[in-house]
């Protein structure tokens, strides 16, 4: 595994993320796209069995995004590994286009499902695990949901399911940024201890910095056989990399102007 190539891809798609959020020139959510950079480039240059040349071949890993509005951390992540163009980028909010504020399944452009309403990603993933199961495939579906998505009683509802299949081609990221649209999350419903509590459901459960591609990788690559789905709570930064965004919950949804990119000297590569 290139640890290298993930760090360089990690800070590409942090770029891609700020011009693509910039050129659509209306608000875009940036802080949860930032605090995904390292888990979705460990995922797509080194975890998953995939191939952007035939996005259909029925070998792949699948990867959900339930964290539906950190669209533009995953449309990021399909062009830089090829899946789609700089043309198609750019339409990012754009009338006509495919590429809107939460992922709409296009299986062509890496794709799997359409998500956005919290707590659905992760139930549509268990049934995709199931399914591989069922078909005897050795391939694995990966999934990311985020702290404040984890109110959502469907995600329970999922994890006693996948714990009850022994659905051990299954692993959860939870983006563990601490925030959510309506504030810090310890101030919604408490600081919630996510390892022990997938724990108490059956699962491998782990804890990472979300931000160290090393550490995502090697917990994410060791071998459980012991029939149980796995997660990973990956503690992230919302807005990381961009220090006026960092911890700053004013840009969960926000306008990045020409101005401010000018005033805090943003390298975006803005064309």
């Amino acid at each position: 595994m290139n640890l290298d190539l993930i760090i360089k891809k990690s800070k590409a798609i942090e770029k891609t993320i700020l011009r693509v959020g910039f050129e659509c020139g209306q608000s875009a959510h940036f802080g949860g796209a930032l605090s995904l950079t390292h888990i979705l480039s460990s995922l797509f240059f080194g975890l998953m069995k995939h191939d952007p040349l035939n996005p259909r071949d029925p070998h792949r890993d699948r990867f959900i995004l339930s964290k539906g509005h950190g669209v533009l951390a995953y449309i990021a992540t399909l062009y830089e590994s090829g899946y789609i163009s700089a043309a198609e980028l750019a339409t990012f909010q754009k009338d006509d286009s495919k590429f809107i504020a939460h992922p709409v399944k296009n299986l062509d452009a890496g794709i799997e499902t359409s998500s956005g309403s919290l707590g659905q990603g992760i139930c549509f993933a268990i049934g995709v695990a199931e399914a591989l199961k069922r078909k005897k495939s050795n391939n694995r579906v990966y999934v990311i949901c985020g702290d404040g998505e984890c109110n959502e009683g469907s995600v329970w509802e999922a994890a006693m399911l996948a714990n009850k299949r022994k659905l051990d081609n299954f692993t959860l990221f939870i983006d563990k940024n601490n925030f959510q649209n309506d504030g810090h999350c310890a101030d919604v419903l408490g600081d919630l201890d996510l390892k022990k509590m997938f724990e108490s459901f059956g699962f491998n459960a782990h804890s990472v910095n979300g931000h160290n591609v090393k550490e995502i990788c090697n917990v994410a690559s060791l071998k459980q056989n012991n029939k149980k789905p796995t997660v990973i709570v990956c503690n992230t930064i919302k807005g990381y990399g961009v220090s006026f965004m960092e911890n700053q919950n004013d840009w969960h949804h926000n306008r990045l102007t020409k101005k401010l990119i000018e005033n805090e000297g943003l390298d975006i590569n803005v064309l």
